[in-house]
């Protein structure tokens, strides 16, 4: 880290800290940051991963970064002001567009460089949508989770592709390890979800919106036609109640209400991939990456994924998983029972092959050092 290792300070900013791919990102990146000898601050409206940047060595300063009306995002540029001519900061990376647009205001009125990661594809589908949109592609560096990412950067908004760098999420394979998941963590697991004993389950980890694909699992649970089979959703509902129960009213109606479980967030993520015989991934929009892919197949799961987006560059079709074509219930039916038809042989060298294709949580805390060391030296 540049100017010296005891002396960058770099702030991150993001509207919250309470669950989330850009928020578990943020908690990597800030203990890589302390790890390196530099400060790593954040700054949020808080929430309950506040702790773990503290742990991983970070400060978290409390803003009230959530809000998006012109005013508030005004006030918060020059809170921001303050902060980075407190802290001294030496750089400032944004991970979402409100805060964006005020990190971006203060690094105008101080000097200080500005780094984003173009987190997601953001809809434009009100006037003005891409200009709002457009602040996470004003870094000096734009950081993009997958080469799918970085095309629509560069496709809508201009940006020079030496601008652009290519930063795959990752895990920590020693966390997603199935070695170093206990087999009471897993049967705790089952006892919460309600499985009975000997059940197979096709699990879908995503939070309960409508386009990551819950109605085309069920409708492949439909086609696939094996009652000891049990389809788990993992999730929270982020109050979408009337989702929810649109999903049960679907489940009654293909008579596979008993083959249905929702059991909420989950905080034993490489338990809960354990237990799972198959993940998919059924989103119908592109995702900017798909965490939770390369979670399922560090862990070694046979896994499918959506043929659109983030997923397309880290699954390898019938090598590492399988693609299928968005909300194609037939298709997602057909690859389902050839994962659940493996061997035992198969399902194992096809999890090692999965396993070993994972890019690294490592990989992406160095590689976003790196971008950070070139702004500060002035390399870019």
């Amino acid at each position: 880290m540049v100017p010296s290792p005891d002396s960058a300070v770099v702030l991150q900013v993001l509207p919250s800290l309470v669950t989330g791919g850009v928020e578990r990102g943020t908690v990597e990146i800030a203990q890589a940051i302390a790890e390196a000898g530099a400060t790593a601050l954040v700054a949020s409206e808080g929430g309950p991963l506040v702790r773990q940047i503290e742990r991983a060595g970070g400060i978290h300063i409390a803003l009230p970064l959530t809000v998006k009306s012109p005013f508030g995002i005004w006030r918060n540029a020059a809170a921001l002001e303050r902060v980075i001519r407190q802290q001294n900061v030496s750089l400032v990376h944004a991970r979402s567009r409100a805060p964006a647009w005020s990190a971006w205001l203060a690094c105008q009125r101080t000097g200080v460089p500005f780094v984003t990661t173009y987190h997601g594809t953001y809809s434009e589908g009100v006037p003005f949508k891409r200009t709002y949109n457009s602040v996470m592609a004003r870094g000096r560096i734009v950081i993009a989770a997958s080469h799918f990412i970085a095309g629509l950067v560069t496709e809508r908004h201009g940006v020079d592709p030496s601008a652009i760098r290519v930063i795959p999420r990752g895990v920590d394979p020693a966390v997603f390890d199935p070695a170093m998941v206990a087999g009471n963590r897993v049967a705790k697991l089952a006892a919460a979800w309600r499985l009975p004993d000997g059940v197979r389950t096709v699990v879908l980890p995503a939070r309960l919106t409508p386009w990551k694909g819950h109605a085309v699992l069920l409708d492949a649970m439909v086609r696939l036609n094996r009652p000891g089979i049990m389809c788990v959703f993992v999730g929270a509902h982020q109050g979408r109640y009337r989702y929810v129960q649109a999903l049960e009213n679907r489940a009654a109606r293909l008579g596979i209400a008993g083959q249905l479980r929702f059991v909420g967030q989950c905080d034993d993520m490489p338990a809960a991939l354990a237990l799972s015989d198959v993940v998919v991934h059924a989103s119908t929009k592109p995702e900017a990456f798909g965490r939770v892919v390369i979670e399922a197949q560090a862990m070694g799961r046979p896994t499918i994924a959506s043929d659109l987006g983030g997923p397309v560059e880290t699954v390898r079709h019938g090598d590492t998983g399988w693609r299928v074509e968005p909300g194609n219930a037939d298709a997602l039916a057909a690859a389902i029972a050839v994962a659940l038809d493996l061997s035992a042989d198969d399902r194992m060298a096809l999890g090692l092959r999965a396993r070993a294709s994972v890019p690294t949580v490592r990989a992406m805390q160095d590689a976003t050092l790196d971008v950070y060391e070139s702004v500060l030296t002035a390399e870019v």
